[in-house]
């Protein structure tokens, strides 16, 4: 590459400062860790809390249901549910409709954990909220609207 097809030092400082995805994926980032220290009482990560929370539905969800909504890939996917299965929160069933898929459901053991866990989540979230200084509607609406 020659000096003439160099960027700018002055074109990084304006990117560092203006790009999106960098300051999304920084608060994400952050969001996370202050998550992840809110349910480590009950042995949860964010990721992990957000998968289980997935899954409190009426009937076992498909895996691919659960790719789409999580925007995750089936092997991420599996590789997330592996500690929770292990754990015992979260069992691996064969579709009856089709034998190649698979239905996940949380357990007993699985449901009572995030019981344990959702008033630590309403909390931290309210204390999250509070801290914003836009409104907190619109950056969900604007961040749905992104996804």
């Amino acid at each position: 590459m020659s000096k003439a097809e160099t960027v700018p030092f002055q074109t990084t400082l304006m990117v560092r400062d203006t790009c999106l995805c960098l300051h999304v994926q920084r608060a994400a980032r952050a969001l996370a860790r202050q998550f992840d220290e809110m349910l480590r009482p009950v042995g949860l990560t964010n990721g992990q809390f957000s998968l289980m929370m997935s899954l409190n539905r009426p009937e076992p969800a498909k895996m691919g249901q659960l790719s789409t909504l999580l925007a995750m890939d089936r092997t991420t996917l599996t590789a997330n549910l592996k500690p929770l299965e292990r754990r015992g929160l979260v069992q691996i069933l064969v579709d009856p409709a089709d034998k190649r898929s698979r239905r996940l459901l949380l357990t007993p053991e699985g449901q009572a954990l995030l019981a344990a866990a959702v008033p630590i989540w309403k909390e931290g979230h309210r204390m999250i909220e509070q801290r914003l200084t836009g409104d907190a509607d619109r950056l969900r609406a604007d961040l749905i609207a992104l996804s």
